[in-house]
């Protein structure tokens, strides 16, 4: 791939609606989309961790891969995410996604809880033979959730190694060093380092040298100004929309995870429920709340979209 045509910009996570009963909500799944897209993204990024693919049966997880790609319609590039511990069951899902229309994979490295991970030989093995079985390009997704180490050293030499394997989700603490040392490490091989975790380092991950981010569906409107000025080197505007987005950022991120964006979502008339499934829980009231009040600062198009 060119760099010209290197994926870079804002690829936000797309949430999974439910119905009040827990149920999928495909017609709010659909509206999600439209939304997103209106908003002007460089991409979408389906069945991640923020979109509760954790919570989803294997039917229904691959019920929405069908539905998300078939309703986008390569409007924008999308990511799916087809993380699990079995290599068997990655390259599955690999060969099923790239089949149905997927511009990208996302992995995490192979893990099942604190004590069942695997070393870097089969780490290796693990996204190669994703990479393989896709035949599409391969994003690491490097976050704490997994609790595995992922070595500069290893990201880089999968990178080299690995020709498929050349976009990093880095949201690891820290991150924006991890970033500035897998560049200088990877060099021409990391094609797409990306900013992760709701753009909560953003600017110094930027600086760092990404060329992207993964944020949620909450306001990716308001962060794609702060990309498009420090793409073309103006770091003080982009800055002064990042100073500004901030605070609703840390909300999200600190006080709401994945249920800031149903909320918002549900405000504006997206989705008909935030719901989330068991064993997670709703916002409590009052910071269900607060986080309206500070979003409706901002406006982003998620609160009025439709309405």
């Amino acid at each position: 791939m060119t760099e010209s045509a290197a994926y870079r910009g804002v690829f936000p996570i797309v949430p999974t609606p439910f119905d009040d009963a827990g149920a999928l909500d495909l017609d709010s799944q659909r509206r999600v989309l439209d939304c997103m897209i209106d908003q002007g993204v460089d991409g979408l990024c389906i069945i991640a961790n923020y979109s509760e693919q954790f919570l989803l049966s294997d039917a229904e997880r691959d019920q929405l891969m069908r539905v998300c790609l078939e309703y986008v319609g390569h409007r924008v590039p999308v990511i799916v995410t087809c993380s699990h511990f079995s290599t068997q069951v990655v390259e599955d899902r690999c060969r099923t996604a790239a089949k149905l229309g997927a511009d990208m994979i996302m992995l995490m490295p192979p893990y099942h809880g604190v004590g069942l991970q695997a070393d870097e030989t089969a780490i290796f093995e693990h996204f190669e033979r994703a990479a393989i079985a896709g035949g599409i390009p391969i994003m690491v997704q490097d976050a704490p959730l997994s609790g595995v180490q992922l070595s500069v050293s290893l990201l880089a030499r999968m990178a080299q190694s690995i020709p498929l394997l050349q976009y990093f989700k880095i949201e690891t603490p820290q991150a924006a060093g991890k970033l500035r040392a897998l560049i200088a490490r990877g060099g021409d091989d990391i094609v797409g380092p990306f900013d992760g975790e709701e753009g909560i380092t953003l600017m110094a991950d930027l600086d760092a040298g990404a060329t992207g981010t993964m944020c949620s569906a909450l306001m990716p409107d308001l962060v794609r100004p702060v990309l498009e000025a420090h793409h073309v080197g103006d770091r003080a505007t982009a800055a002064q929309h990042y100073q500004r987005i901030l605070p609703l950022i840390n909300y999200e991120n600190r006080q709401c995870g994945l249920r800031a964006t149903k909320v918002v979502m549900k405000e504006g008339g997206v989705i008909r429920s935030d719901h989330v499934r068991h064993p997670l829980a709703p916002l409590d009231p009052t910071i269900r709340i607060e986080l309206l009040e500070l979003a409706r600062q901002f406006e982003p198009l998620a609160l009025r979209w439709g309405i």
